[in-house]
């Protein structure tokens, strides 16, 4: 493309306003990628120790524990068929098959037992601490944050709880956390891609901006999303969220390339793409994850055409009979609401969740050995780790002020995921709730608060005094959330532990 030089002005007075913008929109990587992968690959190998440390137990005398009820016997089932589950259980297969499926790995490999259907979970709660570092290296350009973060969710309670039981939202919260990743790479493949146009000159060819091709990380986000839908139908709110923010991403993108209209620019050529990668693509991979039970005699209700359902002739059986079953479930969901004369006693609201102020108990036993005392008692309890949980509403505020205070695409994004998982919940609140469904939310939360860390921590160029006390006041705060780790770690995990002790653990009024 030839540039027209104005009259008297040099062509370096041209070249320098495209040459800044190409920089804004390809901003490199930290250059030493092996650092960053040995880190990577030592924070995710702490994590595998602590994840799979004595994962057998605790068990109620070798019978899964609290909803492990649920879906350990149906993951039983999946085994047992090839995929799919052909038992209702009192009409409680209420979330779709591939967390059983998963699931059913592990207890294929290792048995009907402790070890065997949390085998899963473990591994899924380990590759989201992979995940979490490698994307927090990405929003901060840090090894250093990188590794906080992965520590910070090995620090978790919620996260290592639901990483060691035989339940679905550890898988709901991975798949999650891989859409996200996919997201934020995609950001960065489309910001290259016009850093490319801004150098050679073609970028605004069209006041809409250019074609940006194929995004395949994109289509990655979409699988993901899919998947997280075979796990629990919540992912539907992840993916409404994640293609807004996929499309704001592409607007501001375009804007920073200097597109003369970004956001029409955005809806012209990025909508419909995005409605099928983050919209179609999900749906299919969903629709996927019943395969084996399309293909059963037995699944449930999957031969109820004709009898429960009308026959249309022109739509596939197997679809009427998969819509039928999909009526069914979410007629339970909506029927399962708070009873006033039969409240369960661990039930929770959202608003009380970002805190984690009624947490879960999930395991007791009160006549125990091992703890050096004449009795001893045996619990886990499903707690967010307070050094962290109890800072969630000022990293809320902080990261909303980082948002729209000061633009900070990073804060956006996490803030989009973290709300994701919490203002849904709020749309009925008469429904029966309980603390676990914060899993997706925690990965978030640690993301929010390793940002917040990075500016307490100063930026590499600042001078020595600053980024020294900046280091050491991040240093005090993640060995205080390690410490606190470390304190509930014994009911974290059902150990043997005094009475006494159990009563020190319960910090405040509504954990009891």
């Amino acid at each position: 493309m030839t540039v027209l030089v104005p009259p008297g002005e040099a062509p370096e007075a041209v070249e320098a306003p495209r040459t800044d913008r190409a920089a804004q929109l390809d901003q490199p990587m930290p250059a030493n990628r092996l650092r960053g992968w040995l880190m990577t690959l030592a924070v995710t190998l702490l994590g595998a120790i602590v994840r799979f440390w004595n994962l057998g137990s605790p068990t109620d005398k070798g019978t899964p524990i609290f909803d492990e009820k649920h879906y350990v016997p149906q993951a039983a089932q999946v085994l047992r068929n090839g995929g799919y589950e052909d038992n209702p259980g009192y009409e409680l297969i209420v979330h779709p098959p591939f967390a059983k499926q998963l699931m059913a790995i592990g207890e294929g490999i290792f048995g009907y037992d402790g070890l065997g259907w949390r085998f899963a979970s473990a591994v899924a709660g380990t590759l989201t601490i992979f995940l979490i570092v490698r994307i927090a290296r990405r929003l901060t350009r840090s090894d250093l944050l990188a590794a906080i973060a992965g520590v910070l969710l090995i620090a978790d309670g919620v996260s290592h709880v639901q990483s060691r039981m035989g339940m679905l939202d550890i898988f709901l919260a991975l798949f999650v956390v891989v859409a996200f990743g996919c997201l934020v790479v995609d950001r960065e493949q489309v910001r290259s891609r016009l850093a490319v146009a801004v150098r050679e000159g073609f970028v605004d060819n069209s006041p809409y901006g250019p074609w940006l091709g194929f995004r395949w990380w994109r289509f990655g986000a979409g699988v993901a999303l899919g998947l997280a839908g075979g796990v629990k139908w919540s992912a539907l709110w992840y993916m409404i969220a994640f293609g807004l923010l996929c499309l704001v991403w592409s607007a501001t993108a375009r804007r920073a390339a200097g597109v003369e209209r970004p956001w029409l620019g955005a809806l012209a050529k990025d909508l419909l793409p995005s409605v099928i990668a983050l919209g179609l693509i999900p749906i299919l991979a969903y629709v996927a994850t019943w395969t084996p039970w399309m293909a059963s005699e037995t699944g449930i209700d999957r031969h109820v055409v004709g009898t429960k359902v009308q026959d249309v002739w022109w739509i596939p059986d197997v679809l009427q009979s998969l819509w039928y079953n999909a009526k069914v479930v979410f007629k339970f969901h909506t029927e399962l609401v708070t009873s006033a004369t039969n409240r369960h006693p661990w039930e929770s609201k959202p608003w009380t969740w970002p805190m984690g102020l009624r947490p879960m108990l999930y395991y007791y036993e009160g006549a125990l050995q091992g703890c050096g005392a004449a009795s001893c008692v045996g619990a886990i309890m499903l707690i967010g780790t307070p050094a962290m949980w109890w800072l969630a509403f000022p990293a809320i505020g902080w990261a909303l002020w980082r948002a729209f205070g000061r633009y900070d695409w990073r804060y956006a994004a996490v803030l989009v995921g973290y709300m994701a998982g919490l203002l849904p919940w709020f749309l009925k609140v008469d429904r029966q709730m309980y603390f676990f469904y914060v899993t997706p939310m925690a990965p978030f939360l640690v993301l929010m608060i390793t940002l917040a860390l990075g500016e307490i921590l100063g930026r590499a160029n600042a001078g020595q005094e600053r980024r020294g006390t900046g280091l050491l006041v991040v240093a005090l705060y993640v060995g205080l959330v390690v410490a606190n780790f470390v304190w509930l770690w014994p009911i974290l995990n059902g150990d043997p532990i005094t009475p006494d002790r159990w009563q020190q653990e319960l910090w405040l009024p509504s954990w009891r």
